[in-house]
């Protein structure tokens, strides 16, 4: 069954009155459930027998089924004709100058016909629309012979230049689709892929150089593939000034409102990045234009959009040492359903994160104990990253709050589920970080000696600080504070501090 509790989620405040507006409109008849029906949808507090029920006074499935059929369709028909009339009005445009333009041509109006090609040239080229721009160049040579003021060479170069435009467009759409399949194999399915070698292999595939001029479609499309390497590199800091630099091209394109949803994707990129290099005051600009974006178009995507935006604050915050406004924001949102289960899913993980740094041990085994999928449906769901770092955060918890059969157990349980797979995808020191907490679990005795602290500063395979992962830094973060004594979330702010410092320095 289509489920359309999360399609209707999607829906704004204005989409939901627009067609609610639409429907009543549409329904010829007064005793039409459809209003009814989208209504108990959007509140999402009843299941479909209870809705059944309250729809009809009795459980008339077939009834009820073929209303959920009919409303589908009213939203597909909604959606559709709301996607028509804003975002495609300048190619509607520029398809009805080009039709024009061949009567005129067809009836021996040539001047006239020119005159309209030439608008349609100009908004074309200015929205970077390269397929409408082939037709429009295709018809302006064909007919060449009919206009003594035009040259064919002149003409045959702006075509060669816009297919050569269409097709880089064209194959970064391809190196786009394999890279994200080629994530989503090592996210989601665990596979052993050298992924920075399969981009550049990709990219030198088709030709595609970095340095090309390209639409904004493609330029999101390559910011898009660029973080998907830093992800899986965990190099933030080398994509950074590509990321901004792209982003300020794309600012001056003529066309960033009406490609709206990629404008604010490209912005959470950029403030993700900044925040994954302690960049915390640059993010937040950043969060603040997203923001400001997300309102736009009568909120058309601000619930697309607004568990990743409101997440990034809160990490935001709580590495500014503003740890009470970063759960702040986040508790309510966990309480809340949303479609987009991988951000709810870094919510609940985050919001346990703040919690145990906290020391509210208590909240956040509480939180916790509401992940009762397997790590299969979680992986799945979230990728296995994510999973690891839900088992390591378990452990931890469990150690401080010595619950010791549950820790030997979960150990064990993460040796044999994962141990393999960080040796393959050489994560050979989250092993070493294990060792150590194991060590600890078993004789905490030790943590504080000089032999325990050299050995730990020697096994772990670190680079530069101002070049290591925020949430690495807050898992070694762990460790260290048992060594010295120091609370976790002060232990934490220290060496992101250290982190910035270097970073200034370098």
């Amino acid at each position: 069954m289509t489920n359309l509790n999360d399609i209707i989620s999607t829906f704004s405040h204005e989409d939901q009155h627009r067609f609610t507006t639409y429907l009543d409109k549409k329904n010829k008849r007064s005793d039409t459930k459809n209003i009814q029906l989208f209504n108990y949808l959007l509140n999402d507090e009843l299941n479909s027998n209870e809705i059944c029920l309250k729809l009809y006074g009795s459980l008339k499935k077939d009834a009820y089924h073929a209303l959920r059929k009919r409303l589908y369709q009213s939203i597909i028909d909604f959606i559709a004709n709301n996607s028509i009339q804003e975002e495609n009005s300048i190619d509607m445009q520029i398809i009805k100058y080009i039709l024009a333009s061949r009567s005129f041509l067809q009836h021996k109006q040539y001047q006239v016909a020119y005159k309209v090609l030439d608008k349609a040239e100009a908004l074309a080229s200015e929205h970077y629309l390269f397929p409408l721009l082939n037709e429009i160049y295709h018809t302006k040579i064909q007919y060449a012979h009919t206009n003594p003021s035009v040259s064919v060479d002149e003409l045959t170069r702006k075509f060669e230049a816009n297919q050569k435009n269409h097709q880089l467009e064209d194959q970064l759409n391809i190196v786009y689709a394999k890279t994200k399949q080629t994530l989503n194999d090592i996210t989601y399915k665990g596979d052993i892929v050298d992924f920075q070698t399969v981009l550049n292999q990709t990219l030198q595939e088709h030709n595609i150089s970095i340095n090309d001029s390209m639409s904004f479609k493609s330029l999101y499309q390559l910011t898009t593939i660029v973080s998907i390497s830093a992800f899986v590199t965990k190099d933030y800091l080398k994509i950074e000034p590509f990321l901004i630099n792209t982003y300020n091209i794309i600012n001056t394109h003529k066309n960033k409102e009406k490609q709206l949803f990629y404008h604010i994707q490209i912005i959470y990129l950029i403030a993700n990045t900044l925040f994954r290099n302690k960049k915390f005051n640059e993010s937040f600009q950043y969060l603040k234009l997203m923001y400001k974006h997300m309102l736009l178009k009568q909120k058309k995507y601000y619930n697309t959009y607004k568990l990743k935006y409101h997440l990034l604050v809160a990490l935001n915050h709580n590495y500014s040492n503003k740890q009470k406004t970063a759960i702040d924001i986040l508790e309510p949102l966990a309480i809340n359903k949303h479609q987009d289960t991988e951000s709810l899913l870094d919510i609940h993980l985050s919001l346990i994160m703040f919690y145990f740094q906290k020391g509210n041990l208590k909240k956040a085994h509480t939180l916790f104990s509401k992940f009762y999928h397997t790590d299969q449906w979680y992986t799945e769901k979230a990728g296995k990253e994510w999973v690891i770092k839900k088992n390591l955060i378990e452990i931890l918890l469990h150690i401080e709050l010595n619950n010791i059969d549950l820790v030997e157990s979960r150990l064990l349980s993460f040796k044999r589920s994962y141990y393999g797979y960080l040796k393959s995808i050489d994560q050979q020191r989250v092993i070493t970080y294990l060792s150590f907490v194991e060590s600890y679990y078993k004789t905490p005795e030790i943590v504080t000696s000089n032999k325990f602290k050299n050995t730990m500063a020697e096994s772990f395979n670190w680079i530069d600080i101002h070049k290591e992962d925020i949430f690495v830094i807050s898992f070694y973060s762990w460790l260290k504070g048992k060594t010295n004594n120091l609370d976790l979330y002060t232990t934490t702010l220290n060496l992101i501090e250290r982190s910035q410092q270097e970073l200034t320095n370098t």
